[in-house]
């Protein structure tokens, strides 16, 4: 019984390895397949960029992403516009987003995805948002665009100033890790172009001689390297035919405005372009050969531009001091570059900022900040120094009017009544005095022509008496006396009316010692009524013939 209870089936034991051998098998078929998938995975998975954007407004930042991805995006929509959209472009807000895909030439195989973030006020407060965007893994993918607007040049450099110090502000406070990853990422990018270094449409550098030897930087270059490429696009580059006409600007304006640009950002290595809406411009082979992403089909060479005033395009690792003074003669490089320096040294968020954010993240009063010039610039700063240069037209009609308001305020300022009232009554008192002592100074040269006779002394004492009697004697000097014919006799009124008041003061206030009115009758001869009628018609009777 015991031996029957011990025996087992050599067939039931070989089914059981063979079964235990297929389990083991198909779990390393398993790991096959999920290391095969993986590779694959890996292999197509698309390489991600980042564009951190700063500045502009929502419609200008909108315009540069359709710029970036009209080439590329919007043929793939329309080739299957059923099951493809444009994605959305979020920026109304603080950090906005939006994404692209860049195809390649064939418009088939996809090269990489760019995620664009956005931010338009340059606040102290929205360093924070910047932050988490900065990683050891995300930096050497990393570009920074500054947007700049050619319907206001004279605020390019606060404004670029404004967004270095808030980039500053932002990597200083990143890890150690981070810091050095940029490190390594600036080195590469200061040797691009140069010996033995890889130039920026992704071909190699060709060595100098026989060995591979970098050339060193020149005068103000990478003296202030921010840890992140930069690229500075100065959009609406038709309105320079705008200030042409309506501000009078001229080739030496433009050309100012381009050497301090140029000079600042030589400073970091930056790139600079100026672009038209649409008119096709090299930006989108700038931006994303900046980012390392080359088409594997057809190669884009990026060339420079400094002869086209509206198309201009300075790549990285190519501008100098030398090209930048043959643009015009006695611009001060060596100036221009030091101030700069300066104005990099001053604390952010200070009052040179001027700019505050609101809810939504927008400026409520940068602009009219930027327009002024502001005191709290330091000695010898480029900000001050080009604004002196590039002046603002809207504040020189101000200062021409005497204002310190914006020019499309409507409402003026009075002052009370009474403070009105009590000037003019000032300038008329100055005035009264003024005609007092001119009449004065005529009476005096009036007494001198008289002499010294009695006569004179008393016509001056009559004439100083009063300013209306003087004046009338001036006026009966020019007009002379009033005439007119009475009976065929001509008679002087001012002789005749000067008898009447003699012959009226004469009967009312006669002398002492002359004879009155009864005397007078008595001492004339009585004469008979008779006589005298006869004698009046004697002389009727003689005018009666000669009137006929």
């Amino acid at each position: 019984m015991a031996a029957n209870t011990n025996r087992y089936s050599a067939y039931t034991a070989a089914s059981a390895a063979s079964a235990a051998d297929s389990k083991n098998g198909d779990a390393d078929k398993k790991d096959l397949w999920s290391s095969m998938l993986s590779s694959v995975a890996s292999g197509r998975r698309l390489p991600e960029k980042n564009i951190i954007l700063l500045g502009g407004t929502v419609d200008s930042q909108r315009e540069f992403f359709e710029t970036l991805s009209n080439n590329d995006l919007r043929r793939a929509l329309d080739r299957n516009s059923s099951t493809s959209r444009a994605p959305p472009v979020a920026n109304s807000f603080a950090l906005g987003y939006a994404y692209y895909d860049v195809l390649d030439a064939d418009q088939e195989d996809t090269l990489a995805r760019i995620s664009l973030y956005t931010l338009t006020n340059p606040s102290p407060a929205f360093a924070s948002l910047l932050h988490p965007l900065l990683t050891p893994r995300s930096i050497p993918n990393t570009l920074i665009v500054v947007l700049l607007d050619w319907s206001q040049p004279w605020k390019w450099m606060r404004q670029l100033r404004e967004w270095i110090l808030l980039l500053r502000t932002v990597l200083i406070s990143l890890s150690d890790g981070s810091k050095e990853t940029m490190e390594e990422v600036m080195l590469a990018w200061r040797d691009r172009g140069r010996g033995g270094g890889t130039n920026l449409d992704g071909s190699t550098a060709v060595p100098v001689g026989d060995s591979e030897v970098d050339i060193p930087v020149g005068p103000g270059e990478w003296e202030d390297a921010l840890g992140l490429p930069l690229c500075v696009v100065c959009q609406n580059a038709e309105k320079m035919e705008y200030l042409e006409k309506t501000q009078s600007w001229k080739e030496e304006e433009f050309d100012v405005v381009l050497q301090f640009m140029r000079t600042v950002l030589l400073r970091h290595g930056a790139s600079l372009i100026y672009t038209t809406p649409s008119v096709p411009s090299p930006l989108p082979t700038l931006v994303h050969s900046s980012l390392g992403i080359h088409s594997l089909l057809k190669k884009q060479p990026l060339k420079h531009n400094v002869i086209d005033r509206d198309k201009v395009v300075i790549p990285p690792n190519w501008d100098s001091w030398g090209k930048i003074r043959v643009l015009r003669d006695g611009f001060d490089v060596d100036q221009v570059s030091t101030g700069w320096s300066i104005d990099l040294d001053q604390p952010f968020g200070g009052p040179a900022n001027g700019q505050h954010a609101n809810a939504n993240g927008h400026s409520t009063n940068g602009d009219a900040a930027a327009a002024r010039p502001d005191p709290s610039d330091p000695e010898g700063s480029t900000v001050a120094l080009y604004e002196d240069s590039v002046q603002d037209p809207s504040m020189d009609a101000l200062q021409l009017a005497g204002r310190n308001t914006h020019s499309t305020v409507l409402e003026v300022e009075t002052i009370d009544t009474q403070t009105f009232l009590g000037q003019q009554l000032k300038v008329l008192d100055a005035f009264k005095q003024k005609s007092a002592e001119e009449a004065a100074r005529e009476d005096s040269r009036h007494r001198i022509g008289h002499g010294s006779g009695n006569r004179g002394r008393v016509e001056d004492e009559h004439l100083v008496g009063g300013g209306d009697e003087v004046a009338e004697a001036r006026v009966l000097e020019h007009i002379g006396p009033v005439q007119f014919n009475m009976g065929g006799i001509q008679v002087d009124a001012d002789d005749m009316v000067q008898r009447l008041k003699e012959r009226q003061a004469y009967g009312s206030s006669p002398e002492p010692g002359s004879p009155t009115g009864e005397e007078v009758m008595e001492s004339t001869p009585h004469m008979d009524p008779e006589d005298l009628q006869a004698f009046f018609q004697g002389l009727m009777n003689k005018r009666g013939p000669a009137a006929k």
